[in-house]
């Protein structure tokens, strides 16, 4: 299931589901370590001796977010019971702590004892060995805690905190856990479990009727028993409710930092521009590394997961950003792949938040020939990016500071990692990490890389290195220009595979050819450019009601048809607004806007009721498919609205 909301702060990120509980806690890097692994930590409530947890089918559910913030906010309504639950959950902007608002309506004529139940299912440091669970009776509170991992779990009512706890063995032998003990609107105040355990807690209180009362439940977390009290006392004295407040004021003035006009763009669009770029905000780490998903639940389909920093997601998510006027988020994803480009002047496949060498697929040694387990575009796409933001920002220092560690190094070998006789970039994996060959997409990253750091070069007197750094650019377009340029098809060609010796055109219908145009290899109204872009929208166009446009021809990933002239492929966000793009590099008069504009709006229809973009969509339902959010989505989404809206008032002053 994807993750229908998401709350952090760069350091602490949680992701809650359809029925508001907490699924992925991540702690103490956004991607690194997951405290809770796609378990559902539970909420329910006793009203009058009858129970329900909110997974149950009578809730009515309306999921959202307060507008421009990152504070939730969630309505559930059920009529057997006769309340309204109005919940608002946040993370603390600085410190690591997790706040829930819960304002409960009593809908019947009489006063009614209400009894909120909140359950805790950890498996700290990613594995249920080895946890405890136990109640503090100093400050009525209970807390998990392995190694120098502690969480601290709290709530008030007004004057009165937790009503009654208990801890407990879960997932082992016959028990299922403490959650079991509060259907019956009791718990049992085991005061301490170890191993796999988890704990539930509960708060009561008297609603009038035709009337509302106010709880808070939350969460703090630390490295020691005594840390985790502090940020406990905090939340007490500053008032729950008070802090939650502050979190939404923050999130807001972020979103709107930045002035801006957002020409005929409707209200829709407009709030999830705004939206991505708080959910970019909170895939991104405070040291560096921007995450491509934290939907712990692709797990099940697959042994492993999207919590890594892909480079090149990370490029042109900060790409976006930048452009969006958000350059201070992005500084550290740039020091974070300075540090972990390696001697040769590349970036490896991926990255864990931390910095450490992430899992991968591509082997060093294949049909017994040794090759670099790479994707050439990653190393690119960084200086290519670094370049656009410093002609957005122009931070001279900052750019200096990376000109030997980053820009250089990773130049020198993109000017050596280069097959002489066809003037393109030497084979390495493509950007879907499907396939090893020589792409349009990796080379023409490659030509923007290098034009990035001749750039630089140029701009700190280097004038030796600029000049190399362009001429061995310049080669590679005439390699791209040669040999992956098809007169017959009028099109650019995925690429070139290696076949009994001889390199051989791929001519499988390809999205991520866009690049020509993206990284200045020729200008969105070439007409090779206009006739590969044609191309692709005509022969990766969705033709169902669902529409959109597939990676490309004959996706295999997630596949949801075999008829491919029907259905090439699953549509991706990605790859829709890729279309949408040069729509609106192409665009001459403001009518030519009008197709980029109603994707804009396709992208609203099919995001999420609270407004989360997932990777893929079904191409006949619309549903979510894999991981939900997708960074990478919400950060296309941005660059496609800046784009737009600087394309329409260019147009409009003209």
């Amino acid at each position: 299931m994807p993750r229908h909301l998401v709350i952090g702060n760069g350091k602490f990120l949680i992701n809650l589901d359809q029925h508001s509980y907490m699924r992925d806690l991540y702690y103490p890097y956004v991607g690194q370590l997951n405290h809770i692994g796609g378990y559902h930590c539970r909420v329910g409530i006793w009203v009058d001796g009858a129970f329900a947890w909110l997974n149950e089918p009578e809730w009515q559910i309306h999921l959202s977010y307060i507008e421009d913030s990152l504070v939730t906010e969630v309505t559930a309504t059920h009529p057997g019971l006769g309340v309204t639950l109005l919940m608002n959950d946040g993370v603390h902007q600085r410190e690591d702590i997790y706040l829930k608002r819960v304002r409960i309506t009593n809908l019947r004529s009489t006063v009614r004892e209400v009894r909120m139940f909140f359950n805790q299912d950890l498996l700290i440091n990613e594995t249920e060995v080895g946890d405890t669970a136990a109640y503090y009776p100093t400050t009525n509170t209970v807390f998990h805690y392995k190694k120098d991992k502690y969480f601290m779990f709290n709530g008030s009512t007004g004057s009165e905190g937790i009503f009654q706890y208990s801890t407990g063995v879960k997932r082992f032998y016959n028990a299922e856990g403490t959650w079991r003990d509060a259907e019956d609107g009791h718990l049992m105040g085991n005061a301490i479990a170890q191993g796999s355990v988890d704990s539930t807690i509960s708060f009561k209180l008297f609603v009038p009727p035709d009337a509302s009362q106010t709880l808070y439940y939350w969460m703090s977390a630390g490295r020691t028993l005594d840390e985790v009290k502090k940020l406990d006392t905090y939340v007490k004295d500053s008032d729950p409710g008070k802090l939650l407040d502050r979190v939404k004021i923050y999130w807001q003035h972020w979103a709107n930092k930045v002035d801006q006009d957002y020409g005929d763009l409707t209200p829709e669009v407009v709030r999830l521009y705004k939206q991505s770029l708080l959910i970019v905000r909170t895939q991104t780490d405070v040291n560096g590394a921007i995450i491509a998903a934290n939907d712990s639940d692709i797990m099940q389909s697959n042994r492993d997961h999207y919590s890594y920093m892909w480079p090149r997601d990370g490029a042109l998510i900060a790409y976006a950003m930048s452009m969006a006027g958000y350059q201070g988020m992005i500084i550290p994803f740039f020091e974070f792949c300075a540090k972990a480009l390696t001697d040769e002047g590349y970036l490896q496949h991926k990255y864990n938040p931390d910095g450490t060498v992430g899992s991968s697929w591509h082997p060093y040694i294949h049909a017994g020939r040794v090759q670099l387990p790479i994707q050439e575009d990653e190393t690119a796409l960084v200086l290519f990016a670094l370049w656009e933001d410093f002609q957005k920002n122009g931070s001279l220092e900052f750019a200096q500071s990376l000109y030997s560690t980053l820009i250089r190094k990773s130049a020198r070998f993109m000017s050596t990692y280069i097959d002489q006789e066809l003037n393109l970039p030497k084979p390495s994996y493509d950007l879907w990490e499907e396939r090893y060959g020589i792409y349009t997409f990796t080379a023409s990253a490659v030509y923007g890389g290098l034009i990035a750091a001749s750039n630089f070069s140029n701009l700190f007197g280097d004038a030796e290195r600029s000049s190399r750094y362009k001429l061995t650019a310049e080669k590679i377009k005439s390699g791209i220009l040669e040999h992956l340029w098809d007169e017959t098809a009028g099109r650019f060609v995925r690429g070139l595979y290696m076949e009994d010796g001889k390199w051989v055109k791929d001519m499988t219908l390809e999205s991520s050819v866009y690049g020509i145009f993206e990284f200045g290899v020729l200008p969105a109204d070439d007409d090779r450019v206009v006739k590969t872009m044609l191309a692709n929208k005509a022969g990766l166009t969705i033709q169902t009601e669902i529409g959109g446009s597939a990676r490309y021809h004959h996706d295999y990933y997630f596949q949801r048809s075999t008829d491919t002239d029907k259905v090439p492929g699953n549509p991706w966000i990605i790859c829709t607004l890729w279309i949408a793009e040069w729509e609106i590099e192409y665009a001459k008069t403001i009518a030519d806007l009008e197709a980029p504009r109603k994707t804009l709006e396709w992208v609203v229809k099919h995001s999420l009721e609270s407004g989360i973009l997932p990777e893929q969509l079904d191409p006949f339902n619309g549903d979510p498919v894999s991981v939900a959010p997708l960074t990478w989505s919400h950060a296309t989404y941005v660059l496609v609205v800046v784009k737009y809206t600087k394309k329409y008032n260019e147009l409009l002053n003209i």
